[in-house]
């Protein structure tokens, strides 16, 4: 319940600062298990997509954040989880495989950070192993910045990919081929989300 009540008032406050556009939501599944994969230009994208997203998204999110006793547990209650950047984080791999395995949708941004300057950074392989070990679409978005009042941020949803790989087995190799082709399709849709949208929401 929270996490709605939570989406719902963000939303309000993203609608009336910027407005959000959004192209291709009909590429959104009706059930998961799903990987929402975009780039990252802003601390705001989570609630932009959990706009985009009719379904409850569970996000991935750095540890730091959960450091803040009241923001970190309404994290916790919408259903976020801590994952600890630049290492592996076998706990976090843990719960993300839990939300997948139940059918649900974890949220996730390849790249790690934001970006500073609003290009793409390099794609890490945590989302492409997760999708191949746990049998999930991936969901590809790209959000086009930059966040300015009265100016539209442009969402494009891509249509969701299924990865080649073998489960529970995935080789380094495999996950390198997969996260570069989740990362070419949210480049993709950046360079075409920036001219066109056919919904806007709010």
């Amino acid at each position: 319940m929270l996490y709605w009540i939570i989406r719902r008032l963000m939303g309000v406050v993203v609608s009336v600062l910027f407005g959000i556009e959004v192209n291709g939501r009909e590429n959104v599944p009706s059930s998961g298990p799903v990987i929402v994969c975009s780039n990252h230009i802003g601390w705001i994208d989570p609630v932009v997509l959990a706009m985009v997203i009719p379904l409850r998204v569970s996000f991935m999110a750095k540890e730091e954040l959960f450091r803040y006793p009241v923001f970190g547990g309404v994290l916790l209650r919408v259903g976020a989880f801590p994952v600890k950047r630049g290492k592996s984080d076998r706990n976090a791999v843990r719960i993300a495989s839990a939300v997948l395995k139940n059918g649900g949708v974890l949220g996730m941004f390849p790249e790690g950070t934001r970006s500073r300057t609003g290009e793409m950074g390099k794609g890490h392989n945590g989302a492409a192993y997760l999708a191949i070990r746990n049998g999930a679409a991936v969901l590809p978005v790209g959000i086009a910045g930059p966040y300015r009042l009265g100016r539209p941020v442009r969402v494009s949803v891509g249509k969701p990919i299924v990865l080649e790989g073998a489960g529970e087995r995935v080789s380094s190799d495999e996950m390198g081929i997969a996260s570069a082709r989740v990362m070419e399709a949210i480049a993709g849709l950046l360079d075409r989300g920036s001219a066109i949208a056919d919904q806007r929401i709010g």
